[in-house]
């Protein structure tokens, strides 16, 4: 056994064999948990699973999940390339018990699979257990037989695992293996110590405790295993080399890198570091952007484009001044299609988003350089020989321009750097950024977690029917707590044994109706689902009043869940539709279904031409026309997937799931409710199509009468526009385009007759102009100009003044046009670029430029003229 592949699927196929459901790998981005940033364990998928808030019909699982160490407590980056060992993206295999087995049968599993499945040599493992648990020290000295002086006792910073500050935790034990000899040459170390001698392969929990928020540990009624092997570690120790970068893993995508650059591996320099920088980044950013990811400037795209820039400033050392970190993303899902299929049908959409993010760099470089080169000179101006912090570290966050290019810029130039000051205001950014991503466990309030625990579960009868459901109140929650009686007037969230309510996922939103008896009513505002099997209706109370165990009769809208149902289906036509035009790197980024329109976001790199809409159009009312019947099913997971049903990035499936098929189409996993034939949906049509980030596309669409509706609205228009136009309706887009053409032209010929009269008047200008320290500074409003304009007039003025500072402002479009201008023989005093910047805040707004000239454009015309007469006094303040 060498190869990674050939090491993954023996630990799968071990714990397959053992009763374990093998269950494919979770997304990188968390289901459903928008608190996380980033899978970064194995057991993330199952944590409601073991936090008792869902239940599997298996007690055992095996996985090879996919994971990230990129932010929090749990961050790689900065070691990457460096170390054998850490790397942002990874797969942890791991095995887990539900409830089942324990402490004995993981210990016995892990000794099994590491030295009869892998031939791990016996004596080359040491364990590490926690120092209080006596139990797991006896399994692995009296049954395993490990001698005592390779078991080592550990704290509880090393050897106790929790999943928060509160809920399930337990001890773990973990096995290192011993590589023989110490990279630091010590001769006498244990697993505590960070040399590198041992290297630790597999970590069991024993999740047998509950913390509560007053800190107490209880043991569980059901204790649980988790546990976890990296991969990459386990491949290293396997193929016998000394780096995980030395693997089957990397090494590929190294030779690769190598190949492109020029640049040898294997001397232990800097090149060495940059090499494995870029096969480890680039690994990240394929899964990342396979998963949904797209580089911007926030959350989890920050993080990607964190990443790359990182990788691209690795290559540009390397000497590589063009794209090619997208070649080395692409092999990536070449290498790892076996594994993840995925990775291959979302290649060349992968490619080119790298790309782009690589062209826009260089870019990002360019403009970070002008920057740079004005933090230089006004340090030069003020007799410094130190670049302040903070300024580099604006150009750091604004930019993505790198510290270590920044320091090699001013080496050069004979400066030094502020580095305290620059990581000062980064650790402020990690502590804004805590505060607004808090990570970790999202909150499930104590209310909800005792309904499950009581088993108040509802029926769904909503795929059916949409006749009234006859149904019983099991609870009813208000202000967090459960109450026995709700009145008129009053606000709750109630519980029924079965209803036709659909609660609002997967982005259909819930059915609206009312739920009455003969002495109550109340209307149905929202149905949804807090924590798996919960299914709460937020009734507001119009007449008499409920109470737990009173019998009721619930209605839905109809006339809303037909129209939904026709929205819902159009959806997964368009969905099927997206990816046949154009590719099948399309992916569901998020969506909206409801009665009156449908909303799709999907993962594209540029805008969709007018004839890709058409033809989207034409294939999806094609399939309408055909009335093809859309089935629906109940299937395992499993199953569903392997026979090519679309699964969603986001969206949390259960064991069993229903399927949506419209035959030789469309297939996919959906809980949602959908028309019985295509047919049913009558007409489809496109009405917006923009960009919502960067790689991801969001198009609007309406069907049945509202679509009919538009068409009858479009005709009118029409008409109408070659009435008043007097043009037959085939010349009308010629028409419009002429008078488009000759009012441009009547535009322009008006702006140049008012720049003439502003130039004309000048002279006349110039006489409001003020000495400053003996500077003549001119800061005059202008109207009825475009900026083009006010810049040309700023000129005119400026070379009239011969030596001074000119600062224009104008109302453009309900906004703010500003432009500064200061001759050269003054940008040694003042600088065009710093006036504009304290002028543009004034009139809520920004902008920036050149010593000699800067531009800037505000939200609030209304302050115009008080932040004109505040340029004499910065002005002022500035000589």
């Amino acid at each position: 056994m060498t190869s990674s592949s050939e090491v993954r699927e023996a630990f799968l196929s071990y714990f397959e064999d053992r009763k374990h459901k093998r269950i494919r790998s979770g997304p990188l981005v968390p289901e459903n948990d928008p608190t996380l940033l980033f899978v970064n364990a194995g057991m993330n998928q199952f944590k409601d699973v073991f936090l008792g808030l869902e239940k599997r019909n298996w007690k055992r699982a095996v996985t090879s999940q996919k994971c990230m160490r990129v932010s929090g407590k749990h961050n790689d980056l900065e070691t990457v390339g460096r170390t054998a060992r850490h790397h942002t993206f990874f797969e942890m295999l791991g095995n887990f018990s539900f409830g089942d087995y324990f402490k004995k049968k993981a210990i016995e599993y892990a000794w099994e699979l590491c030295t009869d499945i892998y031939q791990i040599a016996p004596d080359r493992l040491s364990i590490t257990v926690f120092q209080e648990d006596e139990d797991a020290l006896t399994i692995w000295r009296d049954y395993i037989g490990i001698p005592e002086a390779r078991i080592w006792k550990m704290g509880e910073k090393d050897n106790f695992w929790s999943m928060g500050d509160t809920g399930p935790c337990g001890p773990c034990s973990e096995l290192h293996y011993d590589t023989g000899t110490s990279p630091a040459g010590h001769t006498d170390c244990s697993p505590e110590c960070d040399c590198g001698r041992y290297v630790e392969i597999w970590n069991l929990v024993f999740m047998q405790f509950n913390r509560t928020s007053d800190g107490q540990v209880i043991p569980l009624p059901s204790p649980s295993i988790d546990t976890g092997m990296g991969l990459e570690r386990i491949s290293c120790v396997l193929q016998g080399v000394q780096s995980n970068y030395d693997t089957d893993l990397f090494r590929p995508i190294i030779a690769e890198a190598c190949r492109l650059t020029s640049v040898r591996y294997g001397d232990n320099s800097e090149n060495d570091v940059s090499l494995r920088i870029l096969s480890d980044h680039s690994r990240a950013c394929a899964f990342l952007i396979d998963n949904g990811v797209i580089p911007s400037n926030e959350g989890r795209g920050y993080v990607l484009r964190k990443i790359l820039r990182r990788a691209i400033r690795h290559g540009q050392k390397l000497g590589m001044q063009d794209p090619f970190i997208f070649t080395l993303a692409a092999l990536v899902s070449e290498l790892m299609s076996d594994a993840f299929p995925e990775l291959k049908q979302s290649r060349e959409y992968t490619a080119q988003i790298v790309k782009l993010e690589e062209e826009q760099f260089s870019t990002t470089l360019s403009h970070g350089m002008q920057i740079l080169n004005e933090i230089c000179e006004t340090a030069s101006k003020g007799k410094s020989t130190m670049l302040p912090g903070a300024e580099l570290f604006r150009l750091y966050d604004t930019y993505g321009f790198p510290l270590d290019l920044a320091q090699e810029i001013a080496d050069e130039r004979g400066f030094e750097i502020d580095e305290a000051g620059f990581y000062a205001e980064m650790e402020k950014q990690k502590t804004r950024a805590r505060a607004s991503w808090k990570g970790g466990d999202k909150e499930i309030k104590p209310v909800y977690q005792e309904l499950v625990e009581r088993g108040l579960e509802t029926e769904f009868k909503g795929y059916d029917q949409m006749i009234p459901v006859p149904g019983k109140v099991l609870a009813i929650v208000q202000g967090g707590t459960l109450v026995s009686k709700v009145g008129a007037g009053e606000t709750a969230d109630v519980i029924l044994d079965q209803t036709p309510f659909y609660a609002e996922a997967g982005g259909q939103v819930a059915d609206r109706g009312v739920i009455e008896n003969e002495a109550f009513r109340a209307s149905v505002d929202q149905v949804f689902t807090p924590v798996s099997g919960v299914r709460l209706h937020t009734i507001r109370v119009e007449q008499g009043s409920l109470q737990t165990d009173d019998t009721v009769t619930s209605s839905i809208s109809t006339a809303d869940r037909i129209s939904t149902a026709r929205n819902h289906t159009a959806t997964h036509l368009l969905h099927a539709a997206l990816r046949e035009v154009l590719g099948q790197h399309v992916k569901q980024s998020g969506s909206l279904v409801a009665p009156d329109r449908l909303r799709f976001d999907f993962t594209h790199y540029k805008s969709l031409p007018d004839h890709e809409i058409r033809e989207i159009e034409t294939l999806v009312n094609l399939k309408i026309r055909e009335n093809i019947e859309v089935q629906t099913r109940v299937s395992d997971l499993e199953t569903a997937i392997r026979e090519g049903a679309t699964a969603l990035f986001g969206e949390k499936y259960q064991e069993q799931v229903r399927v949506v098929e419209i035959s030789e189409f469309s297939m996919e996993l959906c809980g949602g409710t959908h028309v019985s034939r295509t047919g049913d949906i009558a007409l489809f049509k496109l009405v917006s199509e923009n960009s919502i980030s960067a790689g991801v596309r969001r198009v609007e669409a309406i069907t049945g009468e509202s679509a009919i509706q538009q068409f009858f609205d479009d005709a009118s228009l029409i008409r109408q526009l070659s009435d008043e136009l007097h043009v037959q309706k085939k010349d009308l887009s010629s028409t419009v385009d002429r008078i488009a053409r000759e009012l441009k032209e009547v535009r322009k010929e008006l702006d140049e007759t008012r720049l003439k009269l502003a130039q004309r008047d000048s002279g006349n200008v110039l006489e409001s102009a003020r000495e400053i320290k003996g500077v003549q500074v001119l800061s005059q409003k202008v109207e009825s100009m475009d900026r083009n304009a006010l810049r040309q007039l700023a000129d005119r003025l400026k070379n009239q003044l011969k030596t001074g500072v000119v600062v224009l402002g104008a109302p453009i479009d309900g906004k703010v046009g500003l432009v500064v201008m200061v001759t050269p023989d003054l940008t040694d005093r003042i600088q065009a670029s710093d006036l504009i910047r304290k002028i543009a805040p004034i009139v809520k707004g920004g902008g920036g430029g050149k010593p000699d000239m800067a531009e800037a454009g505000g939200k609030d015309p209304s302050r115009l003229n008080e932040a004109l007469e505040q340029t004499y006094v910065l002005v002022e303040k500035l000589l």
